[in-house]
């Protein structure tokens, strides 16, 4: 088998919610049956023996419908009043959400015995680095490593937390051995408490809400998941003769919670501050309490060996600082310095929270400004341990302290702050026009005319916002654009350069587009562009200024954006003084809704060659941010899959990664789920780093391949083009779909549809979540497959099958059909059917006619590239899971289908039949464990 076949299953099952042994999947079934056993016991005690009756009903009838058909229970259900359907609805959401923590759980367990057995991805890969790696350029690979997961606030995680963490219960309790009758008894208890808590939230989150809930998920990871990580990949580096070096950072957190403004005006400057207020104090607290537990655990004494003159000296100073600490622990710690060291770290600490608190200036000495003077004061004390025949004891307590506090600092997460392109040249234009120099005005130029002005402008060093009274230009749209580099720039004065230092531009076209933020940048004094001594320019900059590629259009010209940035002088200067690295992020959502999925990933594929053989022309490290969803429509789908089907040269020991909606749930609610998904992913990366560098298979090969991509691409995008262009698909799509009840399940704070959307259907005016979440819904699953079947056909056609045989081999094309494959195993177009015939206008009827039409050609050209006979043929389980689910989420679809119907004919529907629906909306998602 082929190292691109190899790597690229190597995360496919987990990740998909599935167990990988018979053995772990008969428990996961027997743990199924129990919870099951106890829902139905608390709906007989709590709503009647008649409902839990009609449950086992419904059931039945779903059991016979491939012989008798769906007559009977379409007409069962139907006569139901809207109460009753609620709770019908309610009890099979309810049975998804169990069954789910129930896997996660057995998937838990799994990991867990995979590493009591000396097994893991970052155990193999340690193996396979030393027989086939350059230990020169291992170490150097290591000193530059850098992992970093994003959490995003999108609208995608249907469930409250409030049921979360009942869940999360259930999975702690189902992994601890207990007699049987006391966990029963625990069971039951949190099986009644999730029954009796509302799914539905009452109200749309606001940002500081969302903020809260990902901060919960940053700060487990920090206190636990990224701490454990590292000791792996540090002992695992061990045990083959490597070792990372000191200040090394291969797992970092980031967030968009708080800083993501593109289409989200609740995302003020002001609210930035406060966010960045709610991490920071977490932060501080992790590092607080890590601090707490090693000072017991330093009782190293002078009276039995020595110190370093390093310590001795830090003391001498921290007693003049901190003179009340001394007087406090100088009697007891007198004689253990290590103690005393830590005493004035942990005041530093306390007086650092009360300074996020109060918002007072930072005092040198007294409190720490981000992490470096803190891990300063750690790595002296490492060093005086290691001096002193203290290895074993700095390898224990104070090395985990180091390393959370390498990757959460004092902050938790580097916030990005994102905002689209417009808002920039809005401002612009507002300040050039004050001027009035422009023979043309500043809003009537063409791109050419700006990348002019604004070069010129970047490279004169001038001012152009007055820095008294410039609230009084332009119009609030103005001021809130210069406000928010203001706060980056206050952000960093408060919490250290770290905690928010990358500035992304949605939609970004041209170079104009860039150098607008550089100019705005350098006016908030983020940037500052000097003569250097030996001529040209010099930069000192403290922000990343990161252009965001988000549909086929844009990813097509990245390479020449990015040459056109880099042949920039100011600008080259800026990215010389950011270490010569340049990010660069590339949207996989807006990509697939506007070209389909084929197009969107090879555009991004392609696009990746470009940017990587440009940054090497410029003499620049590339690194990029991929904006990945969670469904496989937004670029979903394993993690380590992916980052292997990159191509060759790109990772370069650096990677960002979205993470977001029910996938942080998924991959980080549990602490095992959590560590194995960030070790697949950092082994990932530091694979493509040591053993990509090169293609895997000889240039004409790949560029046989390459053609053959081409033409599957052009016939794909054709027939998606077919059907978005269709006049009939938004009508479709909105009447065939619960897409504008997504709205009501306020799960997010983001509006779903673009600024200025009007009433009428228009898929422009429409974001990719909600594209993805009502095709999902109705099971339909469009974005994930649409078009491949038309674009293989072709291909085959042309007379590239023999070439398409062999690209199975290629990393790249073997995600493609994986992710594919995956999503057609969860599309059904006859349950699709019952929301066309009962809820489209028939003059709509023939965009149906279209869709089911590739779906069976995609489905005969997947087949036919698949191993076995069906769908998952090499995955049994998982297909055995798969099929299991559907008993369950068939009556879910039929309440759906009537309670749109029903609701549709009235203008005020029933408060029983709206919440029926949305129940219906939360199950549905629960079942097929995506919204979008």
């Amino acid at each position: 088998m082929s190292t691109g076949r190899r790597s690229a299953r190597a995360d496919a099952v987990p990740t998909e919610g599935s167990v990988a042994s018979e053995s772990g999947h008969s428990a996961l079934r027997t743990d199924i049956r129990r919870l099951t056993t106890l829902l139905g016991r608390t709906l007989a005690r709590q709503n009647g023996d008649d409902m839990l009756e009609l449950v086992e009903n419904v059931r039945r009838l779903v059991r016979q419908v491939p012989e008798k058909g769906d007559t009977e229970i379409r007409d069962l259900l139907a006569d139901l009043d809207p109460g009753t359907a609620a709770v019908l609805a309610r009890a099979f959401a309810t049975y998804f959400h169990l069954a789910n923590v129930a896997e996660q759980c057995h998937r838990s367990l799994e990991r867990q015995a995979r590493h009591d057995d000396g097994e893991g991805p970052i155990h193999e890969l340690a193996d396979r680095l030393v027989t086939e790696a350059d230990p020169d350029e291992v170490q150097t690979a290591l000193s530059r490593l850098e992992l970093k997961p994003v959490f995003t606030a999108h609208p995608t995680e249907a469930q409250r937390q409030s049921v979360l963490g009942k869940l999360r219960g259930i999975a702690n309790l189902l992994a601890q051995d207990l007699p049987d009758d006391v966990e029963e008894t625990k069971l039951a208890r949190l099986v009644d408490l999730i029954w009796q808590t509302d799914e539905i939230r009452p109200e749309r989150p606001t940002v500081l809400d969302e903020a809260r809930s990902v901060s919960y998920y940053l700060e487990q990871l920090g206190q636990h998941a990224v701490p454990e990580v590292l000791t792996v990949l540090d002992e695992e580096l061990a045990r083959v003769g490597l070792s990372l070096p000191a200040g090394a950072r291969p797992l970092v957190l980031g967030c968009w919670v708080g800083g993501d403004r593109d289409g989200n005006p609740n995302v003020t400057a002001e609210l930035t501050t406060e966010v960045m207020r709610i991490y920071a104090e977490r932060g501080v607290r992790i590092q607080i309490g890590l601090l707490e537990e090693l000072v017991q655990e330093l009782s190293v004494s002078t009276r039995l060996v020595g110190v370093s003159e390093d310590l001795r000296r830090s003391l001498a100073r921290d007693r003049r600082q901190l003179p009340e600490i001394y007087e406090r622990y100088v009697r007891l710690n007198a004689e253990e310095p290590y103690r005393l060291k830590c005493s004035y770290v942990h005041a530093r600490l306390e007086n650092t929270r009360e300074r996020y608190a109060g918002g007072t200036p930072h005092v040198p000495g007294r409190d720490y400004l981000g992490a470096d003077e803190y891990l300063a004061d750690l790595a002296m004390m490492d060093r005086s341990l290691r001096e002193h025949a203290g290895e074993r004891i700095a390898d224990g307590m104070l090395r985990d302290v180091m390393r959370s506090a390498n990757a959460v600092g004092l902050h938790l997460a580097s916030v990005d702050v994102r905002e689209h392109t417009n808002f920039h040249h809005t401002a612009l234009a507002a300040l050039f026009d004050r001027l009035g120099e422009l023979e043309t005005p500043y809003g009537e130029l063409d791109h050419a005319g700006r990348i002019e002005v604004l070069s010129h402008e970047l490279a004169g060093r001038r001012a152009l916002t007055p820095r008294r009274n410039w609230q009084q230009i332009g119009d609030q749209s103005f001021r809130e654009t210069l406000d928010v580099f203001d706060t980056i720039r206050d952000v960093q004065e408060t919490y250290g350069e770290v905690a928010l230092h990358t500035y992304i531009m949605s939609m970004a076209q041209n170079v104009d587009d860039v150098l607008a933020v550089a100019v705005l940048a350098r006016e908030a004094g983020l940037i500052e562009i000097t003569a250097a001594p030996g001529g040209g320019q010099q930069a000192v900059s403290s922000v990343d200024i990161v252009p965001l590629f988000e549909t086929a259009k844009e990813l097509k010209i990245s390479g020449d954006l990015l040459d056109g940035m880099l042949s920039d002088p100011s600008y080259r200067a800026i990215v010389a003084a950011r270490g010569d690295v340049q990010e660069m992020m590339l949207g996989y959502s807006d990509s697939n809704k506007g070209a389909g999925i084929t197009t969107s990933q090879w555009s991004i594929h392609q696009a990746q060659r470009q940017l990587r053989d440009v940054a090497a022309k410029h003499g620049v490290r590339l690194r990029l941010f991929h904006g990945r969803g969670g469904s496989v429509g937004r670029g979903g789908g394993p993690a380590g899959e992916a980052i292997a089907a990159q191509p060759h040269g790109v990772v370069d020991a650096v990677m960002k990664v979205t993470e977001q909606g029910e996938v942080i749930s998924d991959k980080y609610s549990l602490p095992n789920l959590a560590e194995d998904n960030l070790e697949i992913m950092l082994s990932a990366v530091l694979d493509a780093t040591l053993l990509h560098q090169t293609s895997r298979v000889p240039a004409d090969q790949l560029k046989r391949w390459d053609e053959a991509m081409d033409v599957i691409s052009d016939a794909a995008q054709a027939a998606y083009g077919e059907l978005i262009e269709h006049d009939g698909l938004p009508n479709f799509f909105t009447q065939a779909t619960p897409v504008d009840e997504l709205s009501m399940l306020n799960v997010g704070s983001r509006p779903g549809k673009r600024p200025g959307a009007g009433g009428n259907a228009s898929l422009d005016d429409l974001r990719a979540i909600p594209w993805v979440f009502g095709w999902t819904q109705s099971r339909m699953i469009v974005p994930g497959w649409f078009g491949l079947g038309s674009g293989l056909k072709a291909a085959h056609d042309a007379g590239y099958g023999e070439v398409i045989d062999e690209m199975r081999d290629w990393a790249f094309f073997a995600n493609l059909l994986s992710n594919v494959e995956m999503t057609l195993a969860k599309t059904d177009m006859r349950i699709a059917g019952f929301y066309v015939s009962e809820l489209v206008d028939p003059e709509l009827q023939d965009v149906f006619e279209i869709i089911k039409a590739e779906h069976a050609l995609t489905l005969r050209q997947v087949l036919a590239l698949s191993p076995g006979d069906g769908l998952l043929a090499n995955n049994p389980l998982l297909r055995q899971t798969l099929e299991v689910r559907e008993s369950y989420l068939e009556p879910l679809h039929h309440l759906q289908v009537h309670a749109l119907a029903e609701r549709r004919r009235v203008d005020e529907p029933d408060p029983d039949l709206q919440r029926a629906l949305l129940l219906t909306v939360n199950g549905i998602s629960a079942g097929m464990r995506n919204t979008g």
